[in-house]
């Protein structure tokens, strides 16, 4: 059971950093910014998460 319960957590996760990708895309952040927010959100994502939904590109 462990290891389907942890693909379970792994893909809603995942689900929640591509929604976070899409919101920075669609925002009116300019494309520099955008760009930084995403490889952030790619190479730390859980932190790059949490650091987004406190101080990312509103809007």
């Amino acid at each position: 059971m462990g290891l389907e319960f942890g693909g379970i957590l792994g893909l809603i996760w995942l689900l929640i950093i591509i929604w976070a990708i899409v919101k920075v895309g669609s925002s009116g952040a300019s494309g520099l910014a955008k760009a930084i927010w995403i490889l952030i959100l790619l190479f730390a994502p859980v932190l790059g998460f949490i650091v987004w939904l406190l101080i990312g590109p509103k809007g």
